[in-house]
């Protein structure tokens, strides 16, 4: 059974970092697009970060550009977003994606209906 497993969030105060991981497990998805999407408390949720089927490419949301860093181990199976200089605007549950349909070699999808396959979340809040 195809499988994303987050980990790595927490409470934190502003100007600390996290790095979150996600665990893919139960099909090859070395072969699949990836991405970080946020839900904000009483807010939608709202793409982050995406990283190709390659990993040669990344797209960050503005709003965490300078910021946040996305990358995959193909050999661990695991995706990773890392989170520096963290703010309370930041505070979300962070969920990771996988896209089922095949994906072009070198592109990255932003939108939620482009992944197929999501991970339970995992908490961050960020105190000021």
């Amino acid at each position: 059974q195809a499988q994303l497993v987050e980990s790595g969030g927490g409470l934190v105060q502003a100007g600390d970092s996290l790095r979150l991981s996600c665990a893919a497990s139960g099909r090859d998805f070395s072969n699949d697009a990836m991405a970080w999407f946020r839900q904000p408390p009483q807010k939608e949720r709202d793409f982050v970060a995406a990283i190709s089927r390659n990993g040669d490419n990344t797209e960050l949301a503005d709003s965490v550009k300078g910021r946040f860093t996305i990358s995959r181990d193909y050999a661990k199976s695991t995706l990773y977003l890392q989170m520096n200089n963290l703010k309370p605007e930041d505070t979300a549950v962070y969920y990771c994606a996988a896209r089922g349909k095949p994906s072009l070699l070198a592109y990255t999808y932003l939108r939620e209906r482009e992944y197929d396959y999501w991970g339970q979340g995992t908490q961050v809040t960020v105190s000021s």
